[in-house]
């Protein structure tokens, strides 16, 4: 039950009725039994700033961010960290008490805890990362790579101009190429939209990876994407993009509602059962 106090948060989008983020968020408010409401937030892209604002007003916590606003909610908000600065973008916004607006990208943070947690034993000073696509999730994925120490990043895009605009951006030592070498790779990322649901697999032979290498897919829509059903026939350890969703989550309800959340099995199924067709 909601009380006058309650503490309220939500996620932006346009649209905003596929995210998965208020199931997400609502199972953790009743595990923990927080007096809070978390909600959808459709908002057209011409009455976004307006919009945060007016959550501003209405003693919200705060929000997080999705398709197509994250950029334009980096440059609505009064202060942003060194993540969202990496990423150029920001997911998750916090509302302080003297009406300030602060935002963080959690993207990366929540890639890495997701290989983490999938992947036991995976550290990114493994060895060389190959990255598929750079779009805006690749871009935060690959900044959190290089700040845990990836020794060197190869991008793979159909346009090169791209890829090599955000290599640019990062910094450090990033490749950029059309046609990988996987031989020396500790980690494979899928980056693009190849694989989910509605679209042409992705079609990559994984025979040159190494036995140890990690093949991790963003797709969560479905699970097991053709990729990582190719990784795992190979013995290789396979992550999905479902981790990602879940793990970059934490810091925001942490941030709103008071209560560091745990990612575990019982969270991964009860989400995992809204992706089923």
């Amino acid at each position: 039950m909601l009380s006058g106090k309650a503490r309220k948060a939500g996620v932006l989008g346009w649209p905003v009725a596929h995210s998965r983020s208020p199931r997400l968020h609502g199972f953790w408010l009743e595990r923990y039994g927080i007096d809070g409401a978390y909600l959808p937030l459709p908002v057209a892209p011409v009455h976004f700033p307006e919009a945060v604002r007016a959550l501003v007003q209405l003693g919200f916590a705060g929000a997080n961010v999705t398709i197509p606003h994250k950029e334009a909610a980096f440059a609505l908000c009064d202060a942003v960290d060194d993540a969202a600065q990496r990423a150029g973008s920001v997911n998750t916004l916090f509302f302080r008490e003297n009406g300030r607006i602060e935002g963080t990208s959690t993207d990366g943070y929540g890639f890495l805890e997701s290989v983490r947690e999938q992947a036991p034993g995976w550290q990114a000073g493994d060895g060389p990362a190959v990255i598929l696509g750079a779009g805006g999730a690749v871009r935060s994925v690959a900044a959190a790579l290089l700040d845990a120490g990836c020794p060197r990043l190869v991008l793979a895009n159909r346009t090169a101009v791209r890829a090599e605009a955000l290599a640019r951006d990062l910094g450090g030592p990033i490749e950029v190429t059309d046609r990988p070498r996987l031989e020396d790779a500790a980690l494979l990322v899928n980056g693009t939209s190849l694989g989910m649901e509605g679209q042409p697999p992705l079609v990559l032979d994984l025979a040159p990876l190494p036995a140890t290498a990690v093949v991790a897919d963003l797709v969560y829509v479905p699970l097991e994407t053709p990729l990582l059903a190719a990784a795992r026939a190979r013995g290789l350890q396979a992550v999905d993009g479902l981790g990602m969703l879940l793990h970059q989550a934490r810091p925001g309800f942490a941030g709103w509602f008071g209560v560091e959340p745990r990612v575990d099995a019982a969270l991964r199924a009860f989400v995992a059962a809204d992706l089923m067709p």
